[in-house]
């Protein structure tokens, strides 16, 4: 645990500016050479691709970065686990823009709880979360396309956090092709929000507690926060008897408590009613695999006055108007997968997701910087075209 918190500890000083194009730095900016590791509390990650990381406490961190240079230049920009943070913002000849977002960083590590009592001193994290930027030291930005970036300032932030909790449909996805709404959701989100997404693969309700991940989202939720709660297709596996939840009884018990906690912080609950699974009948219909928790999400939101983002029946919108041909277009794995998407997938669905805000959530909807989106007419992958991150896995996400 010291050592942990030490290594918090290290680092620059924040706010900073780094200087990364051959510009001579100006007072007060740092310079980093192109081929600078991470050493000190900033530099460049091993691997492919260009990640820059900071060393930073938890917390949120306003990243301000002028794009542009001597030539013309498309930028994208992920943060953490490929947060969609700037989407392909372009840049004439000899232009300078600045853009900003706010990114949520945290690590494991829980506040020791008094003598005597239950709890743990860090979240039971599974392990392929090992090594993970969800969960470091550090603030990382994955610098994507023409990657035309001359300035970074980070500095801290106060503002609203969106707490996103659910499964794999929701997580941050560490590796290309797979993807899930909850990554894609900030860059629909203006400058003055952050979304902190605790959604992990193969979660439930019941396992969200017990591995201690609840009480990390609860432990940073102040008022005016909101936690979006999206379970349910795990929670239907009867043949995993240990987190099974019935959607009649202790399903809609267990929603009923993470609302309580909430509320009890003064944050706004959200319910998130789960994506459908891409199944069609003979007349091109999904047919639905959820039983009866989309109708139980619907019900609790509407017996405790939660909003209610129906991403269920936003989802079988956008299948149906896609059709059994080209919907495989938006799921992992050359859409073998039926339930995990890709990056044009989770795209579409955070896009649903938005406009669910900009619908049901006042306090919210000015923060939604997206054009209107209607399911039932989803553009085609040609135009969205999401740059894909340097990591590349083979493995299936798990939990379906």
């Amino acid at each position: 645990m010291i050592a942990a918190l030490a290594m918090l500890l290290a680092g620059p000083a924040l706010p900073v500016t780094y200087r990364l194009d051959d510009a001579r730095p100006q007072s007060g900016e740092t310079k980093v050479e192109p081929a600078r590791p991470y050493r000190d509390g900033y530099g460049y990650e091993p691997g492919e691709g260009r990640r820059f990381s900071v060393a930073a406490p938890e917390g949120n961190w306003r990243v301000t970065l002028t794009l542009g240079g001597p030539r013309a230049a498309t930028t994208t920009i992920k943060a953490e686990a490929r947060r969609l943070m700037l989407d392909r913002v372009a840049t004439a000849r000899g232009q300078r823009v600045t853009r900003s977002f706010v990114v949520n960083t945290r690590t494991a590590l829980l506040a020791p709880p008094p003598e005597n009592a239950p709890g743990g001193t860090m979240v039971r994290l599974k392990p392929r979360e090992a090594g993970s930027p969800t969960w470091d030291d550090r603030l990382t930005l994955e610098l994507l396309g023409d990657a035309a970036v001359s300035q970074i300032r980070i500095e801290p932030a106060q503002v609203p956090t969106l707490y996103l909790v659910g499964d794999s449909t929701v997580t941050d996805q560490t590796a290309e092709p797979a993807a899930s709404w909850g990554q894609m959701l900030p860059a629909f989100l203006d400058a003055n929000v952050a979304v902190a997404n605790h959604a992990e693969s193969g979660e439930t309700l019941k396992s969200f507690l017990t591995e201690l991940r609840l009480d990390k989202a609860l432990s940073a939720m102040k008022p005016g926060d909101f936690l979006f709660i999206q379970f349910g297709h795990n929670d239907q596996k009867a043949q995993w008897p240990q987190t099974y939840v019935e959607a009649a009884t202790t399903y809609r018990a267990y929603l009923r408590a993470y609302i309580a906690e909430a509320r009890r912080r003064g944050a706004q609950p959200v319910l998130v009613t789960s994506p459908e699974r891409r199944n069609f009948d003979a007349a091109g219909r999904i047919k639905p695999t959820l039983a009866d928790y989309p109708a139980a999400v619907r019900a609790v939101a509407a017996e405790e006055n939660v909003p209610l983002i129906d991403l269920n029946a936003m989802s079988v919108a956008i299948y149906e108007a896609l059709g059994p041909q080209r919907s495989p277009l938006a799921f992992n794995d050359g859409g073998a997968d039926r339930t995990h998407h890709n990056n044009y997938g989770a795209w579409l669905l955070a896009r649903g997701v938005a406009e669910g805000i900009r619908a049901q959530l006042p306090a919210l909807a000015g923060h939604v910087v997206a054009e209107r989106f209607d399911p039932a007419r989803p553009p085609l992958p040609d135009a969205v075209a999401i740059v894909p991150s340097a990591a590349r896995s083979t493995v299936r996400p798990a939990g379906n």
